[in-house]
């Protein structure tokens, strides 16, 4: 057998004498390690499955079956969902269930949704919320600090657990504090103390979901200590600290990945999935971002374990981290074990890793093998260091009960980076017999092995789904068949927060932004202090839009726009450019802008024909064209410059407050 063979992963060869093999011990004798905590991924941070409710209901099943059902393919352990605060959070903005402090309500957004679904096909897998953005009333008055009330805030994020309860029968297993942002203990200890008095005590602390810091504050703070459950770090590299290891808790990456699923990000999976407790001791890893369920001229496209972007035409693209999760995820549970290292845990001596996990009787055990190799560049994090790693041979002692083991069933994966290679996904191979406790493998590059005693394993497949196709170029919503509170389909809020409510009698149900007051916000988007809900296709230039209108009483928003050609979404939406028509109906003027921030003013004059109630706007673009009409009338036909050269349609408002949006119509030139 050469090792070019070997390199192709298609040759497995068991019981042979090599002389440099090297052997690894798999020994329960000494009991188990560390408790397995779970494999999983996150939809939020933000709007990251916006798009996955809008899918036809045969495919969207079938994408759900790929992340959820288990023995199937992912088979995720955990979902952790984002708390919508009706803040920007990296792809848009989800709801919150309270946009002000007199108002609760939890039909909105839809992680309640992913939650239920994923809780149909699999009743075990764990639940984890945390904010990003909270609402402004929360912050009392600061932007950038949700704990002026510690008190407010333990409450709001408690109503969120009681809620999910109490309207879907969801019972949340994990709480985290704010995403990525400093935390503060008196709130941590707060919120420990309010889930206990709400009879919450089963939901565990995550703290603090950001580096490895607070680990240094809970040694020094007994209460803070006894107040939280496991620390969770972002990204960590695969590394740990020695303040954390102290601590004795369990140590999460409760956020990594955010790497382009082609090959190359599966193989970041792959290695992160084992190296994280390898080199860090982090007994869960949780995958940002679920799927890619958003359209991809926003940031950072096609970073979820599968993309599912366009459900127009019912496309979705299953990727090479679906399958590596499987590795793991068919063949463990949350509660096993892994084996101490050098027990079952380590390096392979030439490039690779191996981790071994036990059932909690000891009676059936798990190994994974990978032999990532290339350097695997995250989308928005450092990359991870490429490995010297070469083919090897692999001996595997296995000792204490585990001796007893006579066969284990194999697992295989390559992933391949020729133009003229192809990829092995998940298969099974041919068992291998256990003589005298010990098997040996040929191991190549960029390669997984699953070793397992159990006899589960399912490569889970559906029939291709429909071609991909570009957004339609002629839409129209009346939002009349949607529940109250819903977020339309295909609309993606990018600040501000959007729902169905009920209109007046001549317009029936109509789409309202709702926020009131800048969020205590996660990202920069929201300082521009403007709504911006866009939908359609970035590669739109010449295109036709209008909307009926109407600003609020009180509450109501300073004005309102369409908008074409918009070019930005996620935290870049305050430096949005584009071709922006506002209105500002009680001081009866329009302008026009080439950016969002109204800092590019092309035309303004007077909109005599406004009205206090319903305003009809459209704005057509064709070349260096724009002509805006108000009410039928024309207001201006002016040259606009070429750049953005293409972009979104949008509507949104001036301000923060309420605005009513109604019969939106667009046609693009591309339907001509």
């Amino acid at each position: 057998m050469s090792f070019g063979e070997i390199g192709r992963g298609i040759v497995l060869s068991a019981l042979f004498s090599v002389t440099t093999c090297n052997v690894y011990r798999v020994d329960n004798s000494m009991g188990p390690g560390r408790r397995f905590d779970g494999i999983g991924g996150l939809s939020g941070g933000g709007a990251t499955s916006k798009l996955l409710v809008n899918y036809p209901e045969k495919y969207r099943d079938q994408i759900l079956d790929y992340l959820f059902k288990p023995n199937f393919a992912a088979s995720l352990q955990i979902l952790k969902v984002e708390i919508g605060g009706d803040g920007q959070s990296t792809e848009g903005t989800e709801a919150s269930h309270m946009h002000n402090e007199w108002d609760e309500n939890y039909q909105r957004g839809y992680e309640w949704w992913i939650m239920t679904e994923a809780k149909k096909r699999n009743p075990d897998i764990l639940l984890y919320g945390l904010p990003w953005a909270f609402p402004g009333w929360i912050g009392g008055g600061s932007r950038d600090n949700p704990y002026t009330n510690v008190t407010r805030t333990a409450d709001y994020v408690t109503r969120w657990l009681l809620g999910a309860k109490k309207f879907y029968n969801l019972t949340i297993d994990y709480v985290g504090i704010w995403n990525e942002k400093p935390y503060d203990a008196t709130y941590i200890k707060t919120l420990r103390k309010n889930l206990d008095t709400n009879q919450l005590g089963h939901v565990k602390i995550v703290a603090a979901d950001g580096g490895w810091e607070i680990a240094s504050h809970i040694g020094a703070d007994k209460e803070l200590d006894a107040a939280i459950d496991y620390i969770g770090a972002h990204y960590p590299g695969t590394t740990t600290t020695k303040a954390a290891l102290t601590t004795g808790k369990q140590l999460w990456s409760s956020e990594d990945y955010s790497t382009f699923n082609d090959n190359t990000g599966g193989g970041c999976w792959a290695r992160i999935l084992n190296q994280n407790f390898v080199n860090g001791y982090m007994t869960s890893t949780i995958s940002w971002n679920l799927i890619a369920s958003y359209y991809d001229a926003l940031p950072f496209p096609s970073c979820g374990l599968m993309t599912a972007d366009s459900p127009w035409s019912g496309h979705y693209d299953v990727a090479s981290p679906i399958w590596m999760t499987a590795h793991t995820t068919q063949f463990t549970a949350p509660g096993w074990n892994y084996l101490p290292h050098g027990s079952g845990v380590g390096k392979l001596a030439h490039g690779g890793s191996y981790v071994s996990l036990v059932s909690p009787n000891q009676k059936d055990l798990t190994i994974i093998l990978e032999t990532m190799s290339h350097d695997h560049s995250l989308c928005i994090r450092p990359a991870l260091p490429a490995y010297n790693v070469i083919p090897q041979n692999v001996s595997l002692q296995l000792s204490g009960d585990l001796a007893k083991i006579q066969q284990l069933n194999v697992w295989y994966s390559k992933l391949a980076f020729g133009k003229n290679m192809t990829s092995v996904l998940f298969k099974k191979l041919s068992p291998l017999k256990v003589q005298d406790g010990k098997i040996t493998l040929s191991v190549g590059l960029d390669e997984v092995y699953t070793l397992t005693s159990l006899t589960l394993g399912n490569k889970g497949s559906y029939p291709d789904p429909p071609a991909s196709k570009p957004f339609p170029d002629t839409y129209f919503e009346d939002f009349e068949g949607y529940p109250l509170h819903a977020e339309p389909m295909d609309f993606t809020q990018q600040t501000g927060s959007y729902e169905v409510v009920s209109g007046s009698h001549s317009h029936g149900k109509v789409l309202r932004q709702v926020v009131l007051q800048t969020p205590v916000f996660w990202c920069k988007a929201d300082e521009v202090d403007k709504s911006l809900n866009i939908i359609g296709n970035s590669k739109w230039s010449d295109v036709y839009v209008s909307t009926d209108v109407a600003i609020g009483g009180i509450n109501g928003t300073t004005g309102v726009y369409v908008a074409a050609r918009v070019d930005q979404g996620g935290c870049q939406s305050w430096e949005s450019k584009g071709i922006f028509f506002f209105l500002f109906p009680s001081d009866k003027k329009f302008i026009l802008t080439n950016d969002l921030a109204r800092t590019m003013p092309l035309k303004e004059g007077e909109a005599t024909g406004a009205v206090n109630g319903w305003n009809t706007l459209e704005l057509a673009v064709e070349g260096n064209f724009a002509l805006g009409r108000l009410n039928k009338k024309a207001l201006f036909n002016v040259t606009v410059p070429s750049t953005p050269a293409h972009g979104f349609v949008a509507i949104g408002t001036d301000s923060y407050g309420i605005a009513d949006f109604d019969n939106v119509r667009i046609k693009s030139s591309h339907s001509q």
